[in-house]
């Protein structure tokens, strides 16, 4: 018998609701003992209270071992300040992405999106394909350190210190901004290695590092240089590497050639979304945000609010993605039989919501899976 769990449940915004009550009717048919734990985020609590993933909810993920996530509504920083209550707007608050917040407080350096067609999905591109992407989660274009308007000793330093720069500091500062893409040797190595050891442990013949340093050198030449160390430590295990636009094109052509595929976090987030798409689209794309210390598992799609309330959308992905907080729990006999019970119910093919050409609804397609369990 399994032990005692504390799990955050964070359904966040929109579609979130309707996905995680499925994952709730699928969980409860296991013999898993567990708390779950509500925690308030998204869009209601930005608007109310300035802060879409409020300090409470991050008190709670500090005592869980692991948490589900739903989705959650991101909008532009001018349309954000507008939607505040009278009383915050003008305060200087600036919306940014709760996930993306508690992958960085969270130290959640690890995203693991596996991508796999099963049989008798409608929606494959190819029956067959298995690809399991580790998108690295907190530095790169993701890290928050952005100016719009341009600070002009920011301006100063870097027409100083960097001739590229030159043409742009010719304009106006409210003329252009700028996005820091910071890549560090710490960050590329525990992904890269987090990469190896799954293929290792999952007996995978390759890994396969995709970045852009042929263009982008500093950082990207930072992660391919990392890989090419990493990977003498995993002789075993096969390493090539590939462009990110490269490699768009070589999933479509022959995804059988890939196995596991390692990222920097935008080109991650990029190559994920081809990856579900190759097995069925969002409705599939499961996801783990994981750290030393605490494993957030979510579908990779949004919230989706023109669906929101109508439990009308494929729950799959966020049930998968409940196998993989399982795994990650210890309880991987529990996560094969959810996987074993998803896998029966796409081969039947008796339900099947809108996105895979019937007419099943979100809490059908969750009650079909659990009755396999």
């Amino acid at each position: 018998m399994s032990k005692e769990y504390k799990i955050g449940w964070l359904p966040g915004d929109g579609v979130g609701v309707d996905v995680l009550d499925a994952c709730k009717i699928v969980l409860d048919k296991l013999p898993l003992k567990a708390e779950y734990i509500h925690g308030d985020v998204g869009w209601e609590f930005w608007c109310k209270e300035g802060d879409a993933l409020p300090i409470r909810t991050i008190e709670m993920l500090k005592n869980v071992d692991a948490a589900m996530f739903g989705a959650i509504t991101s909008k532009p920083v001018k349309q954000a300040e507008q939607e505040l209550i009278p009383e915050l707007q003008g305060k200087g608050l600036t919306y940014r992405s709760p996930i993306v917040r508690m992958r960085q407080i969270f130290d959640l350096y690890t995203c693991l999106r596996p991508c796999k067609a099963y049989e008798g999905n409608p929606l494959n591109y190819r029956d067959g394909i298995d690809i399991v992407v580790f998108r690295e989660n907190t530095e790169d274009m993701y890290c928050g350190v952005e100016f719009n308007p341009v600070p002009a000793e920011l301006r100063d330093l870097l027409n100083q210190l960097s001739k590229n720069f030159s043409p742009f500091a010719k304009l106006n500062l409210d003329e252009y901004a700028i996005s820091c893409k910071i890549n560090t040797k710490k960050g590329s190595d525990r992904i890269i290695r987090a990469g190896f050891e799954y293929a290792r442990k999952h007996k995978r013949k390759k890994v396969t590092i995709i970045h852009k340093a042929n263009v982008i050198r500093a950082t990207e030449g930072l992660f391919l240089d990392t890989a090419k160390e990493v990977a003498k430590d995993y002789p075993e295990i096969e390493m090539d590497d590939a462009n990110v636009d490269a490699i768009t094109m070589w999933l479509l052509k022959n995804p059988f050639n890939y196995d596991v595929l390692v990222c920097p976090n935008m080109f991650g987030d990029i190559v994920s979304d081809l990856g579900a798409q190759l097995v069925g689209g969002l409705g599939f794309g499961c996801s783990g945000n994981i750290g030393l210390k605490i494993g957030i598992f979510e579908p990779s799609h949004g919230s989706a609010p023109k669906y929101a309330g109508q439990y009308k959308v494929n729950p799959i992905a966020t049930i998968l993605s409940a196998k993989l907080m399982l795994d990650y729990l210890g309880e991987e006999e529990l996560g094969k039989e959810v996987e074993r019970a998803v896998a029966e119910v796409i081969k039947e093919g008796k339900v099947r919501t809108y996105d895979m050409g019937g007419t099943s609804s979100t809490i059908d397609m969750a009650k079909a899976i659990a009755e396999r369990l």
